[in-house]
């Protein structure tokens, strides 16, 4: 309620966002536009039914929207809509033709004026954005289609008024009348025009609910796909549930406040009408959200996609003012843009015939994206926090995710575990959810109760599942993985004892042609003794444990005798990672070194004969 009302968001908790996301109703969990309307229309309403005259009741509406979008202080959005209510009201008194377009650019004018900044702003965008598709959109097609028939209802025994309306509509109102005069032939009185006329406008409001909500959808493809990087599969059913419940929810909740300070008794009755509406709100989300359809995701748009999807929404606003043709051509464009987006995956952003080790920035943990050189793309480990950090951030959902979305990924053939930490796992449940890869590589011997939810994650999934120890050796999508650890020879774990969790890490040593990579995970020195003792040399050295003083000791760097190396870690980290000891034993050895914790995601390119380094530069 809090967060609906007047945008404190403190109490939300992930999942719920989450819901209200995967449903295309997050619009509704904060103030937005669509929350300051309703509260403006019902202001103006009650003020004219206490009896205030047109222009007083106008002036205290406007006074008392502007004080809301002030308290709930959100920005742009609230104030783009508190000011376009002000606009509307001020050329209605001044007996002005209202255009909702004009509206909403003096709004947009008033608040660049006061800060040009929030042009950039994703919220800015959207909210225009979407104020612009049911003004130049949403608008004219109604009155091409379902208004029409809206006003037909009006004085439906006015015969007079039939000759100001179109000819279908008076055809309309004609085929009304005979139906009318069936109905009241069986049963007289007013009451069958009442029902008949009441269940038809139920119906048109209904319809038009549905058109603008399609056109919201279909629109708002490109915002969603780049900034979210959902397609709202549900938005659709989910709008036309949520948003009667959210006209009921903000006049009753809002009446509640108000009362209570007369009568805590009487605030009750909205207060309880403001609850049923949130319950209707929450089961809605819940229910839509918690479908596997509304988990439909796609990559970051490219430029192509997003330059033609510019142009349809553009070229549907202009032919949608001339004939009827011309007005479905526009209304196609649009639409063909959206599935465009929702079903057309961007070209990966990947370079041909060679083998990528890039280290995701991920803070505190690993995630190291392997591309082979027949375009086979491997995860090994995605991030994660540990418990004690009390975080709802989901590393895997917003640092792994977005990171292969940006670069136009939008699934991985395989995705590997190295062993059962949360700097490791954590990111896992949501990067399976996202990217769907067909099969789960684990380190033989881990424990399945460690890993119970991702176990059941990937066979509900239908994923192949697969447990690697040291000696195996496959070919994979163009490069060669030898497996170095975890051994079967090596015992570490006492019956209940987790002390030396590190040293049962999955180890890989991935080679093309005359180049490889090595990646340690967390290794340690009894897993670096035996891996040093595998002919472990390799160009690109993925250090472990995040440079902890307890690996890469010098007997390893000396076997692999690395070119490159990366460590990934977390900056300013409660551990001190990497140590000093390790970073002068790289330095001695003449390594190159880079830090995700100073160099951001870090890239290592094998072409074969030579390999090269690329960083982001950005965290």
């Amino acid at each position: 309620m809090d967060a609906i009302v007047i945008g404190e968001e403190s109490f939300i908790g992930r999942q719920t966002r989450m819901d209200f996301q995967r449903s295309g109703t997050y619009h509704v969990l904060v103030v937005s536009g669509m929350n300051v309307s309703i509260l403006a229309m019902f202001a103006l309403w009650s003020l004219r039914k206490l009896g205030l005259g047109d222009i007083a009741a106008s002036m205290c509406a406007i006074a008392l929207i502007l004080a809301y979008a002030a308290l709930t202080n959100v920005g742009p959005p609230v104030w783009r809509a508190a000011l376009m209510f002000a606009v509307y009201l001020a050329t209605r008194l001044l007996y002005r033709n209202k255009a909702m377009l004009n509206a909403l650019g003096a709004a947009a004018l008033a608040l660049l004026i006061a800060d040009p900044h929030v042009l950039f702003g994703a919220s800015f965008q959207m909210t225009f954005l979407c104020v612009a598709l049911v003004a130049g959109v949403g608008i004219p097609i109604l009155e091409r289609t379902i208004e029409p028939y809206s006003r037909g209802l009006r004085n439906l025994d006015a015969l007079a008024y039939d000759r100001s309306l179109p000819p279908q509509v008076a055809q309309f109102r004609l085929d009304l009348r005979l139906i009318l005069g069936r109905c009241q032939a069986i049963l007289p009185g007013r009451a069958p025009a009442f029902f008949l006329v009441r269940s038809l406008r139920v119906l048109l409001a209904f319809c038009e609910l549905v058109l603008m909500s399609a056109i919201l959808q279909l629109g708002l493809a490109l915002p969603m796909a780049f900034c979210f990087h959902r397609a709202t599969s549900v938005a659709l059913p989910a709008n036309l549930l949520v948003i009667p419940f959210l006209q009921l929810l903000m006049p009753a909740a809002v009446l509640a406040i108000f009362v209570s300070y007369i009568s805590l008794a009487l605030a009750k009755i909205p207060a309880a009408i403001a609850g049923f509406a949130l319950q209707g709100i929450a089961g809605t989300v819940r229910w839509l959200g918690g479908l596997r359809l509304a988990d439909i995701r796609v990559p970051t748009p490219g430029t192509a996609v997003i330059i033609c999807a510019v142009v349809a929404i553009v070229v549907c606003v202009v032919l949608l003012r001339g004939r009827t043709r011309l007005a479905m051509v526009g209304v196609a464009a649009l639409a063909a843009s959206a599935l465009w987006i929702w079903t057309v995956p961007p070209r990966p952003q990947l370079r041909p015939r060679v083998l990528e080790m890039t280290a995701i920035d991920v803070g505190q943990g690993d995630s190291i994206l392997l591309v082979l050189p027949d375009g086979h793309k491997l995860l090994v480990d995605a991030g994660g926090l540990p418990f004690w950090t009390h975080s709802q951030l989901d590393i895997g959902e917003d640092v792994v995710s977005p990171y292969l979305w940006a670069r136009g990924i939008s699934h991985l053939d395989a995705i590997a575990l190295t062993h059962a930490h949360a700097d490791h796992m954590g990111g896992m449940p949501a990067v399976i959810a996202n990217f769907h890869p067909r099969e789960l590589w684990l380190p033989a011997g881990i424990p399945d109760e460690e890993i119970h939810n991702l176990l059941s994650q990937a066979r509900q999934l239908g994923m192949v599942i697969t447990y690697r120890q040291a000696g195996d050796s496959f070919s994979y999508g163009g490069a060669t993985i030898r497996v170095l650890a975890p051994s079967p020879d090596l015992a570490l774990r006492s019956s209940k004892s987790t002390s030396h969790r590190n040293d049962e890490s999955l180890v890989m040593k991935v080679s093309y042609e005359q180049t490889s990579a090595l990646l340690e995970a967390d290794a340690e020195k009894p897993t670096e003794k035996l891996v040093s003792t595998e002919d472990p040399r390799a160009d690109v050295l993925k250090v472990a444990h995040h440079g902890s003083a307890s690996s890469t000791n010098v007997d390893l760097l000396e076997a692999v005798q690395p070119q490159f190396a990366v460590i990934s870690v977390g900056a300013r980290n409660v551990y001190r990672q990497p140590r000093f000891e390790v970073l002068e034993r790289l330095q001695g050895a003449r390594v190159k070194t880079y830090r995700t914790d100073a160099d951001g995601a870090t890239s290592f390119y094998l072409d074969g004969q030579t390999v090269t380094s690329e960083v982001a530069g950005f965290h």
